[in-house]
């Protein structure tokens, strides 16, 4: 097995905990970027950075921390999400603004400031959501983050196709429910039919293989309709 780099934010808990606990037990390297990094200590393999994804210039100074070790990177997945369940009439531009710094912002940020480490075979994966996919169902009171996967998805198309001749592969796999921390807060007692392990797991695989046979595509990962 070639030994990948891999890059995952909002690493210290839900999915992307999974994946960087799965990728380090196969031998990658991985670096986690998350706000808070306690859950991410002890771990072989995983270098994690402290960093607050709301704050751009956190993400530059970070950047340039990474880039100082003359860092080579074979994957990013932009996983970390802010989420808020909240009727439309009562949110505030502020609270609108947050979601989209991490949801949408950072994610921008982030990989414009990572393109030149990228290897032009390498995958670039965003983590949207199927309240973000045109024609699902949608929820009464995400619409801010919805709309934030929403834009999360076109920019994944938008990317693809401005970096086809060059690489790396752009996709995005637009997740329905999945029994994590946020999912718990934002919807409490209800329980999903995925666990964070089992979308790791699909996560991990699909970020490490499917860029090639896939680009500038989002895909539903849910196991019910629409």
């Amino acid at each position: 097995m070639e030994i990948k780099t891999i890059l995952v934010t909002g690493a210290s808990r839900g999915v992307g905990f999974e994946v960087c606990k799965k990728a380090a037990a196969q031998g990658h390297r991985v670096i986690a970027l998350s706000r808070n990094i306690k859950s991410l200590q002890g771990f072989d393999n995983i270098d994690s950075h402290s960093v607050d994804l709301t704050i751009e210039a956190q993400i530059t100074e970070c950047v340039a921390e990474i880039k100082s070790a003359n860092t080579s990177i074979d994957v990013l997945i932009n996983n970390a999400g802010s989420f808020i369940n909240k009727p439309f009439l009562e949110t505030t531009t502020s609270e609108f603004e947050e979601v989209y710094k991490v949801n949408l912002f950072a994610v921008a940020a982030l990989t414009r400031l990572l393109l030149p480490m990228l290897k032009h075979t390498g995958h670039v994966l965003n983590i949207t959501s199927m309240g973000g996919v045109q024609g699902t169902v949608k929820f009464p009171g995400l619409s801010a983050y919805s709309s934030s996967k929403g834009a999360l998805s076109i920019l994944t198309e938008l990317l693809a196709e401005e970096f086809k001749e060059k690489g790396p592969a752009f996709n995005a796999l637009a997740l329905g429910a999945v029994q994590t921390e946020m999912l718990a807060e934002a919807f409490p007692g209800y329980e999903a039919p995925v666990s964070a392990q089992q979308m790791g797991d699909y996560i991990l695989n699909f970020a490490l293989t499917a860029h090639q046979f896939y680009n500038g595509k989002v895909l539903p990962i849910s196991s019910t309709t629409p």
